[in-house]
Protein backbone atom coordinates (compact mmCIF):
# COMPACT_ATOMS: atom_id res chain seq x y z
CA UNK A 1 0.00 0.00 0.00
CA UNK A 2 1.34 3.40 -0.94
CA UNK A 3 1.83 6.13 1.65
CA UNK A 4 0.38 9.61 1.64
CA UNK A 5 1.43 11.91 -1.14
CA UNK A 6 3.93 14.53 -0.02
CA UNK A 7 2.92 18.15 -0.43
CA UNK A 8 5.46 20.78 -1.45
CA UNK A 9 6.18 23.34 1.33
CA UNK A 10 5.21 26.27 -0.90
CA UNK A 11 1.89 24.64 -1.77
CA UNK A 12 1.22 23.91 1.89
CA UNK A 13 2.02 27.51 2.89
CA UNK A 14 -0.24 28.92 0.16
CA UNK A 15 -3.09 26.65 1.28
CA UNK A 16 -2.58 27.72 4.90
CA UNK A 17 -2.74 31.41 3.97
CA UNK A 18 -5.84 30.85 1.84
CA UNK A 19 -7.61 29.12 4.74
CA UNK A 20 -7.24 32.18 7.01
CA UNK A 21 -10.20 34.57 7.10
CA UNK A 22 -9.77 38.04 5.61
CA UNK A 23 -10.33 39.74 8.98
CA UNK A 24 -7.26 38.08 10.46
CA UNK A 25 -5.10 38.61 7.38
CA UNK A 26 -5.95 42.32 7.08
CA UNK A 27 -5.60 43.04 10.83
CA UNK A 28 -2.26 44.59 11.93
CA UNK A 29 -0.03 42.06 13.68
CA UNK A 30 2.97 42.89 15.84
CA UNK A 31 6.21 41.60 17.34
CA UNK A 32 7.31 42.96 20.75
CA UNK A 33 10.90 42.21 21.79
CA UNK A 34 13.57 43.64 24.09
CA UNK A 35 17.24 44.32 23.38
CA UNK A 36 20.24 45.67 25.23
CA UNK A 37 21.22 44.95 28.83
CA UNK A 38 19.52 42.17 30.73
CA UNK A 39 16.91 43.33 33.24
CA UNK A 40 14.00 41.31 34.71
CA UNK A 41 11.74 44.38 34.86
CA UNK A 42 12.23 45.06 31.14
CA UNK A 43 11.32 41.45 30.38
CA UNK A 44 8.11 41.78 32.41
CA UNK A 45 7.31 45.10 30.71
CA UNK A 46 7.71 43.40 27.31
CA UNK A 47 5.28 40.65 28.32
CA UNK A 48 2.77 43.24 29.62
CA UNK A 49 2.94 45.18 26.34
CA UNK A 50 2.32 41.94 24.42
CA UNK A 51 -0.74 41.52 26.61
CA UNK A 52 -2.01 44.90 25.40
CA UNK A 53 -1.49 43.96 21.74
CA UNK A 54 -3.40 40.68 21.98
CA UNK A 55 -4.81 38.78 20.16
CA UNK A 56 -2.88 39.89 17.03
CA UNK A 57 0.61 39.49 18.45
CA UNK A 58 3.15 36.75 19.20
CA UNK A 59 2.46 36.29 22.92
CA UNK A 60 4.91 33.38 23.34
CA UNK A 61 7.63 34.72 21.07
CA UNK A 62 11.01 33.32 22.11
CA UNK A 63 14.03 35.49 21.44
CA UNK A 64 17.72 34.88 21.98
CA UNK A 65 20.79 37.05 22.07
CA UNK A 66 21.97 35.63 18.76
CA UNK A 67 18.77 36.84 17.02
CA UNK A 68 19.00 40.10 15.09
CA UNK A 69 16.27 42.51 14.05
CA UNK A 70 16.63 41.40 10.42
CA UNK A 71 15.71 37.87 11.51
CA UNK A 72 12.33 39.10 12.74
CA UNK A 73 11.88 41.28 9.66
CA UNK A 74 12.43 38.28 7.39
CA UNK A 75 9.55 36.42 9.12
CA UNK A 76 7.19 39.40 9.18
CA UNK A 77 5.67 38.82 5.73
CA UNK A 78 4.66 35.22 6.47
CA UNK A 79 2.91 36.11 9.75
CA UNK A 80 1.34 39.35 8.40
CA UNK A 81 3.35 41.41 10.90
CA UNK A 82 3.00 45.14 10.26
CA UNK A 83 4.59 46.67 13.39
CA UNK A 84 7.45 45.86 15.72
CA UNK A 85 7.97 47.23 19.23
CA UNK A 86 11.49 47.15 20.70
CA UNK A 87 12.40 47.95 24.32
CA UNK A 88 16.10 48.76 24.38
CA UNK A 89 17.84 48.94 27.77
CA UNK A 90 21.02 51.02 27.84
CA UNK A 91 23.22 51.90 30.79
CA UNK A 92 21.67 55.38 31.15
CA UNK A 93 18.10 55.14 29.84
CA UNK A 94 15.34 52.95 28.45
CA UNK A 95 14.03 53.56 24.93
CA UNK A 96 10.97 52.24 23.11
CA UNK A 97 11.00 51.98 19.32
CA UNK A 98 8.00 51.46 17.06
CA UNK A 99 8.85 50.29 13.53
CA UNK A 100 6.49 50.06 10.58
CA UNK A 101 7.39 46.97 8.57
CA UNK A 102 8.83 46.39 6.09
CA UNK A 103 10.05 49.84 4.94
CA UNK A 104 9.59 52.16 7.93
CA UNK A 105 9.33 54.77 9.34
CA UNK A 106 10.89 54.17 12.76
CA UNK A 107 9.84 56.15 15.85
CA UNK A 108 12.13 56.31 18.89
CA UNK A 109 10.70 57.20 22.31
CA UNK A 110 12.50 57.83 25.58
CA UNK A 111 10.74 56.08 28.47
CA UNK A 112 10.68 58.36 31.53
CA UNK A 113 8.52 56.17 33.78
CA UNK A 114 6.79 52.80 33.62
CA UNK A 115 4.69 50.67 35.97
CA UNK A 116 4.14 46.96 35.53
CA UNK A 117 0.66 45.47 35.29
CA UNK A 118 1.01 43.46 38.51
CA UNK A 119 1.77 46.63 40.48
CA UNK A 120 -1.22 48.48 39.01
CA UNK A 121 -3.62 45.63 39.78
CA UNK A 122 -2.31 45.21 43.33
CA UNK A 123 -3.02 48.90 44.10
CA UNK A 124 -6.60 48.90 42.79
CA UNK A 125 -9.42 48.25 45.26
CA UNK A 126 -11.60 46.38 42.77
CA UNK A 127 -9.76 44.15 40.35
CA UNK A 128 -11.69 43.70 37.11
CA UNK A 129 -9.63 41.44 34.86
CA UNK A 130 -10.60 38.34 32.92
CA UNK A 131 -8.92 36.26 30.23
CA UNK A 132 -11.99 36.72 28.03
CA UNK A 133 -11.14 40.43 27.82
CA UNK A 134 -8.05 39.62 25.73
CA UNK A 135 -9.85 37.61 23.06
CA UNK A 136 -10.63 40.81 21.14
CA UNK A 137 -8.52 43.83 20.24
CA UNK A 138 -8.80 46.94 22.46
CA UNK A 139 -10.38 50.25 21.55
CA UNK A 140 -7.83 53.03 20.88
CA UNK A 141 -8.51 56.50 22.31
CA UNK A 142 -6.33 59.43 21.17
CA UNK A 143 -6.31 62.58 23.29
CA UNK A 144 -4.86 66.00 22.42
CA UNK A 145 -2.88 65.03 19.29
CA UNK A 146 -4.27 67.93 17.26
CA UNK A 147 -1.29 70.28 17.63
CA UNK A 148 0.96 71.79 14.97
CA UNK A 149 3.71 69.66 13.51
CA UNK A 150 3.88 66.71 11.17
CA UNK A 151 5.52 64.58 13.83
CA UNK A 152 2.32 64.67 15.93
CA UNK A 153 0.18 63.48 13.03
CA UNK A 154 2.66 60.74 12.20
CA UNK A 155 2.83 59.64 15.84
CA UNK A 156 -0.97 59.55 16.17
CA UNK A 157 -1.32 57.62 12.89
CA UNK A 158 1.29 55.08 14.02
CA UNK A 159 -0.50 54.43 17.31
CA UNK A 160 -3.84 54.01 15.56
CA UNK A 161 -2.49 51.67 12.89
CA UNK A 162 -0.99 49.36 15.52
CA UNK A 163 -4.54 48.18 16.35
CA UNK A 164 -7.31 47.00 14.00
CA UNK A 165 -9.86 49.57 12.86
CA UNK A 166 -13.52 49.43 13.92
CA UNK A 167 -16.50 49.63 11.61
CA UNK A 168 -19.19 51.47 13.59
CA UNK A 169 -22.00 50.08 11.43
CA UNK A 170 -21.06 46.42 12.02
CA UNK A 171 -19.23 46.41 15.35
CA UNK A 172 -20.50 44.23 18.17
CA UNK A 173 -20.49 46.27 21.39
CA UNK A 174 -20.03 43.13 23.46
CA UNK A 175 -16.53 42.59 21.99
CA UNK A 176 -15.23 45.94 23.30
CA UNK A 177 -13.89 44.84 26.68
CA UNK A 178 -10.67 46.88 26.81
CA UNK A 179 -9.38 50.30 25.76
CA UNK A 180 -5.94 51.88 25.39
CA UNK A 181 -5.56 55.62 26.03
CA UNK A 182 -2.77 57.74 24.47
CA UNK A 183 -2.73 61.27 25.87
CA UNK A 184 -0.28 63.95 24.69
CA UNK A 185 0.81 66.93 26.80
CA UNK A 186 2.04 69.78 24.52
CA UNK A 187 3.82 71.60 27.38
CA UNK A 188 5.96 68.71 28.56
CA UNK A 189 5.88 66.83 25.20
CA UNK A 190 5.11 63.62 27.06
CA UNK A 191 2.81 60.81 25.95
CA UNK A 192 0.86 58.99 28.66
CA UNK A 193 -0.30 55.46 27.88
CA UNK A 194 -2.94 53.73 30.02
CA UNK A 195 -4.72 50.38 29.70
CA UNK A 196 -8.26 49.89 31.06
CA UNK A 197 -10.87 47.18 31.35
CA UNK A 198 -14.39 48.23 30.32
CA UNK A 199 -17.43 47.35 32.44
CA UNK A 200 -21.07 48.18 31.54
CA UNK A 201 -23.48 48.52 34.48
CA UNK A 202 -27.22 49.25 34.25
CA UNK A 203 -28.31 52.66 35.64
CA UNK A 204 -31.15 53.32 38.09
CA UNK A 205 -30.81 50.15 40.12
CA UNK A 206 -29.78 49.87 43.73
CA UNK A 207 -26.83 47.79 44.72
CA UNK A 208 -29.02 45.01 46.10
CA UNK A 209 -31.11 44.85 42.93
CA UNK A 210 -27.95 44.82 40.81
CA UNK A 211 -26.76 41.75 42.72
CA UNK A 212 -30.05 39.97 42.08
CA UNK A 213 -30.05 40.95 38.38
CA UNK A 214 -26.46 39.78 37.87
CA UNK A 215 -27.30 36.42 39.39
CA UNK A 216 -25.07 36.64 42.45
CA UNK A 217 -26.48 35.03 45.59
CA UNK A 218 -26.90 37.71 48.32
CA UNK A 219 -26.44 37.15 52.06
CA UNK A 220 -30.00 37.13 53.54
CA UNK A 221 -28.98 36.02 57.03
CA UNK A 222 -30.09 39.29 58.65
CA UNK A 223 -33.30 39.64 56.61
CA UNK A 224 -36.66 37.97 57.11
CA UNK A 225 -37.77 38.51 53.51
CA UNK A 226 -36.27 39.60 50.20
CA UNK A 227 -38.15 42.91 50.56
CA UNK A 228 -36.11 43.75 53.63
CA UNK A 229 -32.93 43.14 51.64
CA UNK A 230 -34.04 45.45 48.80
CA UNK A 231 -35.55 48.28 50.89
CA UNK A 232 -32.89 48.35 53.59
CA UNK A 233 -31.01 51.67 53.57
CA UNK A 234 -27.66 50.04 54.23
CA UNK A 235 -27.82 48.20 50.91
CA UNK A 236 -28.36 51.31 48.86
CA UNK A 237 -25.92 51.88 46.02
CA UNK A 238 -22.84 53.76 47.18
CA UNK A 239 -21.69 54.43 43.63
CA UNK A 240 -24.83 56.22 42.51
CA UNK A 241 -23.80 59.45 44.24
CA UNK A 242 -20.31 59.30 42.69
CA UNK A 243 -21.52 58.18 39.27
CA UNK A 244 -21.04 60.81 36.55
CA UNK A 245 -23.88 61.46 34.15
CA UNK A 246 -21.40 61.79 31.27
CA UNK A 247 -20.70 58.08 31.59
CA UNK A 248 -24.36 57.22 30.94
CA UNK A 249 -25.12 55.93 27.46
CA UNK A 250 -28.11 54.44 25.70
CA UNK A 251 -27.22 50.98 24.46
CA UNK A 252 -27.83 50.22 20.79
CA UNK A 253 -27.53 46.48 21.39
CA UNK A 254 -28.35 44.02 24.14
CA UNK A 255 -25.21 42.80 25.91
CA UNK A 256 -24.56 39.41 27.40
CA UNK A 257 -24.12 40.90 30.86
CA UNK A 258 -27.48 40.81 32.67
CA UNK A 259 -29.44 44.05 33.01
CA UNK A 260 -27.91 45.78 29.93
CA UNK A 261 -30.82 45.83 27.51
CA UNK A 262 -31.25 47.59 24.19
CA UNK A 263 -32.50 51.23 24.35
CA UNK A 264 -31.87 51.32 28.12
CA UNK A 265 -29.42 53.51 30.00
CA UNK A 266 -26.20 51.99 31.25
CA UNK A 267 -23.07 53.37 32.86
CA UNK A 268 -19.57 52.67 31.54
CA UNK A 269 -16.88 52.12 34.16
CA UNK A 270 -13.15 51.76 33.55
CA UNK A 271 -10.79 49.71 35.71
CA UNK A 272 -7.07 50.14 35.09
CA UNK A 273 -5.24 46.86 34.50
CA UNK A 274 -1.83 48.26 33.42
CA UNK A 275 0.87 48.68 32.40
CA UNK A 276 1.60 52.41 32.45
CA UNK A 277 4.08 54.19 30.18
CA UNK A 278 5.28 57.78 30.18
CA UNK A 279 7.43 58.48 27.14
CA UNK A 280 8.70 61.26 24.90
CA UNK A 281 9.23 61.26 21.13
CA UNK A 282 12.91 61.77 20.36
CA UNK A 283 13.50 60.85 16.73
CA UNK A 284 11.75 59.74 13.54
CA UNK A 285 13.74 57.92 10.85
CA UNK A 286 12.71 57.15 7.31
CA UNK A 287 13.80 53.50 7.01
CA UNK A 288 14.32 50.63 9.43
CA UNK A 289 16.50 52.43 12.01
CA UNK A 290 19.07 53.37 9.34
CA UNK A 291 17.41 55.95 7.07
CA UNK A 292 17.29 59.72 6.95
CA UNK A 293 16.28 61.52 10.16
CA UNK A 294 12.95 63.25 9.52
CA UNK A 295 12.51 64.70 13.02
CA UNK A 296 14.70 65.12 16.09
CA UNK A 297 13.65 66.70 19.35
CA UNK A 298 17.10 67.78 20.57
CA UNK A 299 19.01 68.52 17.36
CA UNK A 300 17.78 71.04 14.77
CA UNK A 301 19.70 71.23 11.47
CA UNK A 302 19.63 73.60 8.52
CA UNK A 303 18.77 72.64 4.96
CA UNK A 304 22.45 72.56 3.94
CA UNK A 305 23.28 70.17 6.77
CA UNK A 306 20.31 67.99 5.85
CA UNK A 307 21.48 67.88 2.23
CA UNK A 308 24.97 66.92 3.37
CA UNK A 309 23.53 64.10 5.47
CA UNK A 310 21.43 62.89 2.53
CA UNK A 311 24.54 62.71 0.35
CA UNK A 312 26.40 60.88 3.12
CA UNK A 313 23.57 58.35 3.49
CA UNK A 314 23.44 57.84 -0.28
CA UNK A 315 27.21 57.37 -0.37
CA UNK A 316 27.05 54.77 2.40
CA UNK A 317 24.25 52.98 0.56
CA UNK A 318 26.29 52.79 -2.65
CA UNK A 319 29.35 51.59 -0.75
CA UNK A 320 27.27 48.89 0.88
CA UNK A 321 25.97 47.72 -2.48
CA UNK A 322 29.50 47.73 -3.90
CA UNK A 323 30.77 45.69 -0.94
CA UNK A 324 28.00 43.16 -1.43
CA UNK A 325 28.86 42.88 -5.11
CA UNK A 326 32.57 42.47 -4.34
CA UNK A 327 31.81 39.83 -1.71
CA UNK A 328 29.71 37.88 -4.20
CA UNK A 329 32.56 37.97 -6.74
CA UNK A 330 35.13 36.90 -4.12
CA UNK A 331 32.88 34.08 -3.00
CA UNK A 332 32.49 32.82 -6.56
CA UNK A 333 36.24 33.06 -7.17
CA UNK A 334 37.07 31.18 -3.97
CA UNK A 335 34.63 28.43 -4.86
CA UNK A 336 36.26 28.11 -8.28
CA UNK A 337 39.76 27.96 -6.76
CA UNK A 338 38.68 25.27 -4.32
CA UNK A 339 37.18 23.30 -7.15
CA UNK A 340 40.38 23.60 -9.23
CA UNK A 341 42.56 22.58 -6.27
CA UNK A 342 40.37 19.58 -5.62
CA UNK A 343 40.57 18.55 -9.27
CA UNK A 344 44.37 19.01 -9.34
CA UNK A 345 44.76 16.88 -6.20
CA UNK A 346 42.63 14.19 -7.76
CA UNK A 347 44.74 14.20 -10.93
CA UNK A 348 47.94 14.03 -8.88
CA UNK A 349 46.60 11.06 -6.92
CA UNK A 350 45.87 9.26 -10.21
CA UNK A 351 49.43 9.98 -11.43
CA UNK A 352 48.39 12.37 -14.15
CA UNK A 353 50.13 15.66 -14.90
CA UNK A 354 48.99 18.75 -16.72
CA UNK A 355 52.34 19.55 -18.31
CA UNK A 356 52.22 20.69 -21.91
CA UNK A 357 54.37 18.61 -24.35
CA UNK A 358 55.27 21.70 -26.40
CA UNK A 359 56.71 23.43 -23.33
CA UNK A 360 58.69 20.30 -22.48
CA UNK A 361 60.10 20.17 -26.01
CA UNK A 362 61.22 23.81 -25.85
CA UNK A 363 62.80 23.25 -22.44
CA UNK A 364 64.68 20.21 -23.81
CA UNK A 365 65.89 22.25 -26.79
CA UNK A 366 67.18 25.08 -24.59
CA UNK A 367 68.99 22.79 -22.15
CA UNK A 368 70.43 20.20 -24.54
CA UNK A 369 70.78 22.33 -27.66
CA UNK A 370 69.31 19.70 -29.99
CA UNK A 371 65.90 18.99 -31.36
CA UNK A 372 64.17 16.21 -29.41
CA UNK A 373 62.92 13.09 -31.12
CA UNK A 374 59.40 13.10 -32.40
CA UNK A 375 58.27 10.28 -30.15
CA UNK A 376 59.87 11.74 -26.99
CA UNK A 377 57.20 14.38 -26.32
CA UNK A 378 54.42 12.91 -28.38
CA UNK A 379 50.93 14.24 -27.62
CA UNK A 380 48.89 11.62 -25.87
CA UNK A 381 45.19 11.49 -26.30
CA UNK A 382 43.32 12.65 -23.23
CA UNK A 383 41.83 9.83 -21.28
CA UNK A 384 38.08 9.75 -21.19
CA UNK A 385 35.84 8.29 -18.52
CA UNK A 386 33.43 7.11 -21.19
CA UNK A 387 33.32 3.48 -22.17
CA UNK A 388 35.09 2.85 -25.50
CA UNK A 389 32.76 2.12 -28.36
CA UNK A 390 32.50 -1.49 -29.43
CA UNK A 391 32.84 -2.84 -32.92
CA UNK A 392 29.96 -3.39 -35.23
CA UNK A 393 29.74 -7.07 -34.44
CA UNK A 394 29.76 -6.54 -30.65
CA UNK A 395 27.07 -3.87 -30.40
CA UNK A 396 24.02 -6.10 -30.40
CA UNK A 397 25.50 -9.47 -29.33
CA UNK A 398 26.13 -10.25 -25.70
CA UNK A 399 29.30 -12.25 -26.28
CA UNK A 400 32.65 -12.28 -24.60
CA UNK A 401 35.84 -11.76 -26.53
CA UNK A 402 37.76 -14.98 -27.18
CA UNK A 403 41.09 -15.36 -25.44
CA UNK A 404 44.23 -16.63 -27.11
CA UNK A 405 44.83 -20.33 -26.37
CA UNK A 406 48.55 -19.79 -26.20
CA UNK A 407 48.18 -17.27 -23.39
CA UNK A 408 45.87 -19.57 -21.44
CA UNK A 409 48.32 -22.48 -21.54
CA UNK A 410 51.08 -20.47 -19.97
CA UNK A 411 50.84 -20.71 -16.21
CA UNK A 412 52.03 -17.91 -14.03
CA UNK A 413 55.28 -18.35 -12.19
CA UNK A 414 54.62 -18.95 -8.52
CA UNK A 415 58.18 -18.70 -7.31
CA UNK A 416 57.66 -15.14 -6.21
CA UNK A 417 54.81 -16.22 -4.03
CA UNK A 418 57.03 -18.49 -1.93
CA UNK A 419 60.08 -16.24 -2.05
CA UNK A 420 58.35 -13.49 -0.08
CA UNK A 421 59.07 -13.48 3.62
CA UNK A 422 55.65 -12.05 4.45
CA UNK A 423 53.95 -15.28 3.33
CA UNK A 424 54.29 -18.57 5.16
CA UNK A 425 57.22 -20.86 4.28
CA UNK A 426 56.97 -24.46 3.10
CA UNK A 427 58.89 -25.69 6.13
CA UNK A 428 56.43 -23.99 8.43
CA UNK A 429 53.67 -25.61 6.47
CA UNK A 430 55.09 -29.09 7.07
CA UNK A 431 55.60 -28.42 10.75
CA UNK A 432 52.07 -27.24 11.02
CA UNK A 433 50.64 -30.61 9.97
CA UNK A 434 53.19 -32.79 11.82
CA UNK A 435 51.30 -35.40 13.95
CA UNK A 436 54.10 -35.45 16.54
CA UNK A 437 53.53 -31.78 17.24
CA UNK A 438 51.38 -31.25 20.35
CA UNK A 439 49.37 -28.44 18.71
CA UNK A 440 48.75 -30.25 15.44
CA UNK A 441 45.33 -29.89 13.95
CA UNK A 442 43.19 -32.73 12.71
CA UNK A 443 43.53 -33.40 8.97
CA UNK A 444 40.32 -34.92 7.56
CA UNK A 445 42.22 -36.55 4.61
CA UNK A 446 44.88 -38.22 6.72
CA UNK A 447 42.90 -39.85 9.56
CA UNK A 448 45.91 -41.88 10.79
CA UNK A 449 47.81 -38.71 11.55
CA UNK A 450 45.63 -38.12 14.55
CA UNK A 451 47.59 -37.20 17.66
CA UNK A 452 48.03 -39.99 20.24
CA UNK A 453 48.56 -38.86 23.83
CA UNK A 454 49.83 -42.25 25.11
CA UNK A 455 52.69 -42.48 22.61
CA UNK A 456 53.74 -38.94 23.36
CA UNK A 457 54.00 -39.78 27.07
CA UNK A 458 56.14 -42.95 26.41
CA UNK A 459 58.47 -41.03 24.19
CA UNK A 460 59.13 -38.62 27.00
Amino acid sequence: MGGKKKVHPKTRTAAFKASEPSEIVEAPHSFVIHRGLACPYITDLTLDFRRIMEPFTASNLREKRMNRIKDFVSLSSFFHVSHMGIFNKASTQLSFKVIRLPRGPSLTFKVHQFTLARDVISLSKKQMIDNDHFKHAPLVIMNNFSGDGKHLKLMATTFQNMFPSINLAQVNIGTIRRCVLFSYNPETKLVEMRHYSVQVVPVGLKRAVQKIVKGTVPNLGKCNEVVDFVTKDGYASESEAEDDEQSHVVLAQTLKSKGNLEDNKSSIKLHEIGPRLTMQLIKIEEGLLTGEVLYHDHVVKTEDEKETLRKLVEKKRKQKEQRKKQQAENRARNLKLKKDEKWAAKRAAEGRTDSDPEDDAEYYKEEVGEEPDEELFKMEAKSSRKRPSLGGGMKYKNKRAKLDTKDTKEKPDRKDKYDRKDKFDRKDKKEKFDPKNRRAKFDPKNKRAKFDHKKSRKSK
